[in-house]
């Protein structure tokens, strides 16, 4: 072959490698917007919505069967819901984010002299929504708390662009932990969220907190946004985060996102010295029972932990309550009487 091929098949070779490595760029690229449209953006409304245990079973994995214990304890949970709600009338609140984002809240009364407020943060998707935290609302009404359950954004009645996975959740219950100040300056206020809502309650924790927060309640966070994803891309697709999810990390801030890999609860958590309460099943198949121990561990104040054997994820309430709710209020009555 004369050097005049040569220099021609290099430079088709070079070519074709150049429309490879562009071709993959752009599948990557298509894939990170995908991924962003699908899990990032406002979920989709369930088809049962309207149905009374669907809001219950809707985070529970496909494989996970439901004892027969549990499902009564679920049924008795939906019915300490439902005689609650006859009783009180929730306030519906709304106050603009930070962003200019409108939010939205219930406040649900509770005992008249009572200065125990209970700040619910519920989970992540289509279920994903204040009315989900009531049955966990009827255990604190149950103990005299005033309790405040807020849509976290692009969720429910509240806007946003992006899900906050609670990094920008985070801010956002600053503001409905300022609005609690506002009606009793006398407040004691715990934060109890599941899943994304613990995540986000956990990373609140991190910030600068007046003294009316007294307390966390975590069930069943994961460790970082980061971690999260990377653990469901290799679950469900078996690949790792690279490249997709650091194409993805990247079209997500260029998109008017965060960054995915500073959204991490161990961080929060160990610049927090607040009491936390960690509680995780130990048959969570969706974020492992491993991720509260390394969330344990982190944390830098007073802490307990409490697994759950048999619980699936955010099913810890309901395959034992009288533990659940037993160690939480428990733990609270350690701190502050609660």
């Amino acid at each position: 072959m004369t050097g005049h091929r040569r220099r021609k098949a290099k430079k088709i070779v070079a070519g074709l490698f150049v429309c490879l490595l562009l071709a993959a760029l752009a599948v990557t690229c298509w894939l990170g917007n995908v991924l962003i449209n699908v899990a990032l953006c406002r979920p989709q409304e369930s088809i049962w919505e309207n149905d009374a245990y669907a809001s219950v079973e809707a985070d529970v994995e496909a494989s996970y069967v439901i004892s027969d214990e549990t499902q009564e304890n679920m049924l008795e949970a939906y019915e300490k819901r439902q005689s609650w709600l006859v009783r009180v009338k929730p306030k519906r609140v709304a106050l603009t984010s930070h962003d200019g984002y409108e939010l939205v809240a219930n406040v649900y009364p509770g005992s008249p002299k009572s200065r125990k407020w209970a700040l619910l943060l519920h989970g992540y998707g289509y279920t994903g929504k204040k009315e989900e935290m009531e049955y966990i609302g009827a255990e604190y009404a149950a103990q005299g708390y005033w309790v405040l359950a807020p849509d976290l954004r692009c969720h429910g009645e509240s806007q946003g662009d992006f899900i906050g996975m609670g990094w920008t959740d985070r801010q956002d219950i600053l503001q409905w932990i300022d609005y609690i100040v506002s009606q009793d300056k006398q407040a004691k206020i715990v934060l109890h969220g599941q899943s994304m809502g613990g995540a986000a309650a956990l990373m609140t924790a991190g910030e600068k907190l007046p003294d009316q927060v007294k307390a966390v309640v975590s069930d069943c966070a994961y460790t970082s946004v980061w971690d999260i994803f990377s653990r469901k891309l290799k679950d469900w697709y078996d690949v790792g985060p690279f490249p997709i999810l650091y194409e993805t990390n990247l079209i997500f801030q260029l998109r008017g996102g965060y960054n995915l890999k500073k959204a991490s609860v161990l961080a929060q958590v160990a610049k927090s010295r607040l009491p936390i309460l960690f509680i995780h099943g130990e048959a969570d198949d969706f974020v492992p029972v491993s991720m509260a121990r390394e969330l344990y561990e982190k944390a830098a104040g007073p802490k307990e932990l409490l697994t759950v054997p048999g619980a699936g994820h955010g099913l810890s309430n309901y395959v034992d309550p009288d533990a659940y709710y037993g160690k939480v209020f428990s733990f609270l009555e350690n701190i502050y009487g609660g």
